[in-house]
Parts: C-alpha cells; sequence; structure tokens
C-alpha cells in the first residue's frame, strides 16, 4: 500500500503561509478624480459610458452618487485624507456615563411600574378572597330533606 506524505515543494493547506492572496483592501478615489470621471462621463455620447466604467472599473452606482455629492456640494477639489476624523465625534466619558445611568433609570422605571402593577392586583386578589371568606362564614349551610 503506497501512503502519500506531503512533499517539502508543496505548501501544506493547513498552515496559515498557505493563503497566497492578501486580504484586499477598499479603493479610495480622491475628490479630483471623481470629478474628472464625472465630467468625462457625461460628455461622452450614450454608447462610450459603459466603456468608460469598464476601463476605470468603476459601476454605473459610483457615478450617480458621486453626481449627487457635487451636486449637493459635498464633493470639493480636496484630495480624500483616510487620516481625517471621523464624521461623528467622539463621545466623552462624561456623556458614556450619562446614556448608561438614562438606560439604568429606564429599566429601573419599568420594573418599578412592573412591581406596583403587581401589588395592585395582590390586593384585589386579597380583597376578593376576603369577601368570599366573610360570605363562607355568614351563610347557613344548605338543609337536606
Amino acid at each position: 500500500m503506497y501512503v502519500s506524505t506531503p512533499s517539502d515543494d508543496q505548501p501544506n493547506p493547513t498552515t496559515p503561509a498557505a493563503d497566497p492572496a492578501p486580504r484586499p483592501s477598499r479603493r479610495v478615489f480622491t475628490a479630483e478624480y471623481k470629478l474628472a470621471i464625472l465630467t468625462e462621463y457625461e460628455n461622452a455620447p450614450n454608447g462610450e459610458k459603459g466603456a468608460i466604467l469598464r476601463r476605470e472599473g468603476l459601476y454605473s452606482s459610483h457615478v450617480i452618487e458621486w453626481a449627487r455629492a457635487r451636486d449637493a456640494g459635498t464633493l470639493t477639489h480636496r484630495p480624500a485624507d483616510p487620516a481625517a476624523p471621523s464624521k461623528r465625534p467622539k463621545k466623552t466619558a462624561e456623556q458614556l456615563e450619562l446614556e448608561e445611568l438614562r438606560r439604568r433609570n429606564a429599566k429601573l422605571e419599568a420594573d418599578l411600574t412592573k412591581t406596583k402593577l403587581a401589588l395592585d392586583i395582590m390586593g384585589k386578589a386579597h380583597a376578593l378572597l376576603e369577601e368570599l371568606s366573610e360570605s363562607a362564614d355568614n351563610a347557613t349551610p344548605p338543609t337536606t330533606s
């Protein structure tokens, strides 16, 4: 019987080095590039627009999104800075603590409402049982004939 063993020239597929393709990164387009492509795309005759997209490796949704951004005034001539801060500023420690305290307060208020409702129901049940007990004590037993 012949048993094959992995040779030294073939990588073992279970090792992490066997993955030859690096993780893809997101493409980032500068504002100048977007404006140039938009201008070229909008000035091209109808039959040539698809060729521009294929040549650049773009989708029509890119052009539509960029045109909307340009029309809204958010597409400027400055290059995209990947190191720029995110759109939402980070929350301070006080803001985080305030949010946590508000969530905790809302939970405690909901628990208090449930407890009050349960106590109200228990009070009514107790009153009903007392009334039934009193009526049972006052009632005369039926006579059998």
